[in-house]
């Protein structure tokens, strides 16, 4: 190497030296902006429409919309979401298809948001809780629907009509039993007459017992074959 090819080497290092320089220099005298994560984890604003991760949008009293349908399961790109479902008894005694598990692959998601955009029932959304870091990646694979499931409230009976004819059965009934009986005057022991109406047969069997024992007034009589009614068969 001659002295001119090293005095040239030497200058162009001091040139770059200086270019480096330049923009550390500037750096330097430049106001600092800090993000004191995770120590501002109170007062950080992540923006809303930022997607962090999937979940089931539970509402208040814990139940979710999911109806198992699949279409999220179908619409994903790369197979992140698995809908696992069974079959159950509904209280009317028919079949359901009903889910059993909704597994996410947290660490295969694309974040395409084609599977919320899908969803018939607006069952999932992507919330912006972005603090998913773990050591494994099977950790990443999460259930969503964390929270038991709640039993669907059995529905009311509902009360069969009753049959037209046995309602009119029931009706005529009454007024039959009542056209049956016959009306006759009976004199108390204090001398009032009163209207009684009793059925023929019982009516009969007074006649029979005034006319069999004279002495026997019909009241008498009366009591006789009503108490003769009341009385236990042997």
């Amino acid at each position: 190497m001659t002295i001119k090819e090293y005095f040239s080497s030497l200058f162009k290092a001091i040139v770059s030296l200086v270019k480096g320089l330049e923009v550390t220099g500037k750096e330097l005298v430049t106001p600092k902006v800090t993000e004191q994560y995770p120590e501002n984890r109170a007062t950080l604003k992540i923006a809303d429409r930022f997607r962090a991760t999937l979940a089931f949008d539970y509402n208040d009293e814990g139940i979710h919309k999911c109806i198992a349908c699949g279409i999220c399961q179908m619409s994903c790109p790369n197979g992140t979401i698995e809908v696992k479902t069974k079959m159950v008894d509904t209280a009317d005694g028919k079949k359901k298809k009903k889910l059993d598990k909704y597994m996410y692959d947290l660490g295969s998601c694309t974040f395409c948001m084609l599977c919320v955009t899908n969803c018939p029932t607006k069952a999932i959304k992507f919330t912006n809780e972005f603090e998913q870091s773990v050591y494994t990646r099977e950790k990443l694979v999460q259930q969503l629907n964390y929270l038991p499931e709640k039993e669907a409230p059995a529905p009311a009976p509902v009360a069969k009509p009753a049959a037209p004819k046995a309602e009119a059965a029931k009706a005529d009934a009454p007024a039959a039993a009542a056209d049956d009986k016959v009306e006759m005057e009976v004199e108390a022991p204090n001398g009032k007459v009163m209207k009684v109406k009793l059925a023929k047969e019982d009516i009969d069997a007074i006649e029979k017992m005034v006319s069999e024992k004279p002495e026997m007034s019909k009241f008498q009589a009366m009591q006789a074959v009503i108490k003769a009614k009341k009385a236990p068969k042997a």
